[in-house]
């Protein structure tokens, strides 16, 4: 199949991580894929010689700072140069740090919603029209399970992507019929390797109904799936979280 036959997907922040297991499944299942990151030029590298060695010119990098929305139209435009088309957007970028109380500002707010939240927006937005004319376009949004449960000292975190929750279902009405937009959002997955965590990581496996934590495949394989067989679902999202939203 040539490039111009195969489905396109954007991921962003995909040079570790969960991004990066997107990025390998999607790839995986004959998918051209664009993988954004801003820092992480090394592990970028790294993925696309490794996948462009299976598939010669099946993924293409980009840097871009998220947050600098003045170029956003010369970013959406190179992303639409690589492949022609666009048939799919993860918006997976994420920035995750405490803003307690005492301490948050105006520049956390800035960045934690501006990567968060606003950026798939804007994202979105810009390629609405390329998305609207595959034959399939697809948005998905990885959320989190704080959208819905906030987590202590991390106020302006939670509400990004509590606003991203919403955006996804927001976007499906606006986008509709044409674009399908869901969202996945992960419960105890990768968690930050910061010991001060750790107590708290503990204690929310010990609320997970699965008791173990879940592993950035776990969100790959709900992405795919949203990809490739669901195609009457829109406005949803899947929480993969082993249970712990059944718990108060």
């Amino acid at each position: 199949m040539s490039s111009t036959q195969q489905r396109v997907a954007l991921v962003t922040g995909s040079a570790k991580r969960i991004g990066a297991e997107v990025v390998h499944k999607l790839h995986a299942e004959g998918m051209n894929v664009i993988l954004h990151y801003n820092g992480s030029q090394q592990l970028a590298e790294q993925i696309a010689h490794e996948l462009n060695a299976v598939r010669p010119d099946s993924l293409r990098l980009i840097r871009h700072n998220l947050l600098d929305f003045d170029q956003l139209n010369e970013f959406s435009q190179d992303v639409l140069s690589y492949y022609g088309r666009l048939d799919v957007l993860i918006n997976n970028a994420s920035t995750f740090y405490p803003t307690p109380m005492e301490t948050l500002n105006h520049e956390q707010w800035d960045d934690l919603i501006g990567v968060n939240l606003k950026a798939p927006l804007f994202l979105s937005h810009a390629f609405a029209s390329a998305l609207k004319s595959s034959n399939n376009g697809n948005i998905i949004n990885i959320v989190d399970i704080h959208s819905g449960r906030p987590l202590k000292d991390y106020p302006i975190y939670s509400v990004a992507k509590a606003g991203l929750k919403m955006l996804t279902k927001s976007l499906a009405r606006e986008l509709a019929p044409q674009v399908r937009v869901n969202g996945v959002s992960p419960g105890a997955i990768m968690w930050p390797e910061v010991e001060e965590y750790e107590p708290m990581h503990e204690e929310i496996i010990e609320r997970t109904a699965l008791k173990r934590e879940g592993h950035p495949k776990d969100i790959a394989d709900s992405v795919w799936f949203l990809l490739s067989a669901a195609d009457y679902i829109t406005g949803q999202i899947i929480a993969v979280d082993g249970g712990r939203t059944l718990s108060n």
